[in-house]
């Protein structure tokens, strides 16, 4: 299928795909340098359709489909994609399900408009990242080369390096959710596998014990690593956000 596009306005040219169905609707946000083909957003996409619910999966800008360079984007800039997808593409409060960085996008528009926020479910989210698992691991070297080039080229075990920018690092601190209150006031769960290498499990307890609201769960899943795409992790999905809707409905 062909995408979607619409432009912020920011002026960025966001892909997307979306179905009609019962709200509240699920809005997929995806992870760093990750997009809108990946396994699960197409398993929430087939649940959609299986399920009737309204869904809506996008690209940031700089990811997949959508217009710009990954290495200009922030963490601000990826934010404002998602709060302009759900404006200008649903209508009424969204559960919102965030995956490693989206995670982070998720908790910031919790922060930022919790009336469009019907609950929240994070897998392995990763919120201030850039600043606890970038930043602080940087050796002195790093640290000097990009100040000096205003980028740094990490090794991934997804593919081709990633470009950090002096500037994706500055703008992370200007939206950093786990040093000041939080509230959630909706049914919120976090999901958060025992072997995963790219956020450890010390961040979902902080979140978990960070974050205020009066229904938050987090569930372990052992052995599961960061993908959270093996069979067993794509149901556990499927099912944390059919208890939501329950709770919603209660």
């Amino acid at each position: 299928m062909t995408a979607s596009t619409f432009t912020s306005p920011q002026g960025r040219k966001i892909a997307y795909h979306q179905s009609e169905g019962a709200g509240p609707g699920v809005v997929f946000l995806g992870g760093f340098k990750s997009d809108m083909e990946g396994t699960k957003a197409l398993r929430l996409a087939a649940w959609a359709e299986r399920t009737g619910r309204s869904f809506l999966r996008f690209d940031y800008s700089g990811h997949g489909q959508s217009s710009g360079e990954f290495e200009e984007g922030t963490i601000g800039d990826w934010a404002e994609d998602a709060e302009a997808a759900i404006a200008a593409l649903t209508t009424g409060p969204q559960i919102l399900v965030g995956s490693s960085m989206g995670g982070w996008i998720a908790l910031l528009l919790a922060r930022r408009a919790a009336a469009r926020v019907a609950a929240l479910v994070t897998i392995a989210a990763a919120p201030d990242f850039t600043e606890d698992s970038m930043w602080a691991r940087f050796s002195e070297t790093q640290k000097a080369e990009l100040a000096r080039a205003g980028q740094l080229a990490l090794p991934s075990d997804y593919g081709e390096p990633y470009i950090i920018t002096q500037r994706l690092i500055e703008d992370g601190r200007a939206h950093l959710v786990l040093r000041t209150p939080l509230h959630l006031p909706f049914p919120t769960r976090f999901l958060q596998g025992t072997a995963d290498e790219d956020v450890e499990l010390a961040v979902a307890l902080r979140l978990l014990e960070h974050a205020s609201g009066p229904d938050m769960r987090l569930t372990l899943v052992d052995g599961a690593d960061h993908r959270f795409s093996d069979e067993t992790c794509l149901s556990l999905i499927e099912r944390t956000i059919e208890e939501v809707i329950a709770r919603i409905n209660e």
